[in-house]
């Protein structure tokens, strides 16, 4: 399905490495993802140099040095709650 052309695609795109980067494993010094998402958002995240080319008969796909970095921080700042304190916690 094509992705709707009124969505916000930086938001889409953060939100969707952040859920890839629940399913993160390394093996061999490469961290892959599962990649059971849509083909046009994996799109979006491959532009925007967060996981490598995801076309192929792999169940699972790499991600770049800045995807395994940003994963955990978009993790955190779209899904956190805020603690009485203001800071914000999983």
């Amino acid at each position: 399905m094509p992705l709707p052309p009124n969505l916000d695609e930086d938001k889409l795109s953060e939100t969707a490495l952040a859920m890839l980067g629940l399913t993160a494993f390394t093996s061999h010094h490469i961290t892959r993802v599962w990649k059971g998402m849509d083909w046009d958002l994996l799109g979006l995240l491959f532009q925007k140099g967060w996981i490598e080319n995801p076309v192929g008969k792999s169940k699972s796909v790499v991600l770049t040095e800045a995807g395994e970095r940003l994963a955990p921080e978009l993790l955190m700042r779209h899904f956190a709650r805020e603690s009485p304190d203001g800071g914000r916690t999983v």
